[in-house]
């Protein structure tokens, strides 16, 4: 740990949602070991976790679907992008308050937190992203984002969406377009390795800096004990919002259910019943939530949605995964995890016990998918993780 010569306040902004809270808990943890007072704006079902890290939870009320009604967000792109500006415009004024009179010093936002540029400009503050997910490269407006949005843009409730959101920055005198608001920042770090993203050696290096994983010993969480007998430990788990896949946990059950030699760790959310998995084996231990870094320390292979977290957690402990992506970006981690040699990429719709059973069976008995774990985990640790993520912001105070 360094100390900084001036502490300093500091502002971050996100979401309730584990996959944009967690990436950032190990940083402001280090962050207020270092002297500076962070608080931290979340909705209130977040305020115990972060206040673990030391920092001050300032709590607003918010609109979005979360974790616990996944089926909220709808079915189309429109759907999912909405939700984000309905919430930041009612947003805002909870926040501006909150802040009055205690402005901080530099603002950190995940990508789903839009109230948080604009009140940096507001504040005549610098901006800097905690990017959870995979940034965009150059040529990554023209070869992905505008097929994606062509559609919405030309109908008239995107139309109406757009107008919209333009008219909530004009009014705030934030002279940017919608679409680079928190795609194109001024500063980013990248809280997810390198390994991880597409076309990296067209990332402006200049914006986005690549930092690891930042997962500290998350002794919070939980211990994991592996077996008495044990030779292979499996974990599967399809991360914490799209859970609800009872099919898929009843064939997971069926590969590797008295498996000789095998313990399975089944974690199938919030939504599943155990009892509609039907009996299950000895060797299969079923939860809701599992202390998922803690057994993957311990664990031979890991069945995964390909979520970021799931997946830099899986390369950090160089984990040879079976990749069963659900939305969003998953389906584009999938692919890296396999182009990197330590995964495969099975289908949902594909899933089957066999293909499963060939799959894991197949990665675990091939020592290049080891030697390549390996590699790629020395790369990661030689990131920096929360250390390096936590000077870089430093060097971002006025």
């Amino acid at each position: 740990m360094t100390t900084s010569p001036r502490p300093a306040h500091l502002a971050m902004f996100s979401i309730a949602a584990h996959g944009h809270v967690n990436p950032s808990l190990e940083v402001i943890r280090e962050l207020v070991a270092r002297g500076h007072r962070v608080s931290y704006a979340i909705p209130a079902s977040f305020a115990d976790k972060v206040a673990a890290t030391g920092a001050t939870p300032v709590i607003y009320t918010s609109t979005l679907p979360t974790d616990e009604d996944p089926d909220a967000w709808g079915t189309e792109l429109i759907d999912n992008v909405e939700p984000f500006l309905h919430d930041a415009i009612q947003v805002l004024p909870q926040l501006a308050e909150a802040f009055d009179g205690d402005r901080p010093d530099l603002v950190l936002h995940d990508i789903t937190a839009y109230p948080a540029p604009v009140l940096a400009h507001g504040w005549g503050v610098p901006a800097v992203g905690l990017w959870p997910n995979l940034v965009p490269w150059e040529g990554y407006e023209e070869e992905v984002a505008e097929p994606m949005f062509a559609e919405l843009k030309a109908s008239e409730r995107g139309k109406a969406y757009y107008a919209r959101f333009g008219n909530w920055l004009t009014e705030h005198g934030v002279d940017t377009h919608p679409d680079r608001l928190i795609a194109r920042p001024r500063r980013a770090i990248v809280l997810i390795p390198r390994a991880l993203q597409p076309h990296a050696d067209r990332v402006d290096g200049s914006v986005f800096t690549f930092v690891g994983a930042c997962q500290g010993d998350r002794a919070d969480q939980g211990e994991w004990h592996r077996p008495a007998g044990a030779e292979k430990v499996l974990l599967v788990s399809l991360g914490s919002a799209v859970t609800k896949q009872p099919d898929f946990y009843r064939a997971c059950v069926a590969a590797f259910g008295d498996l000789p030699g095998w313990h399975v760790v089944l974690q199938i959310g919030a939504f599943v019943d155990p009892a509609e998995l039907g009996e299950i084996p000895a060797n299969v231990e079923v939860h809701p939530w599992v202390p998922q870094l803690a057994i993957l320390r311990q664990a031979d292979a890991f069945i995964t949605h390909a979520g970021a977290g799931g997946s830099q957690e899986g390369l950090a402990t160089a984990t040879p995964m079976v990749a069963v992506p659900l939305a969003t970006d998953q389906f584009g981690n999938a692919d890296m995890l396999r182009s990197l040699g330590v995964a495969r990429h099975l289908p949902m719709e594909e899933v089957t016990a066999e293909r499963l059973r060939e799959a894991v069976l197949a990665l675990v008995g091939d020592p290049e998918v080891a030697l390549r774990a390996k590699e790629v985990q020395e790369r990661m640790a030689n990131e920096g993780g929360t250390t390096h993520a936590a000077d870089l912001i430093e060097a971002e105070l006025p």
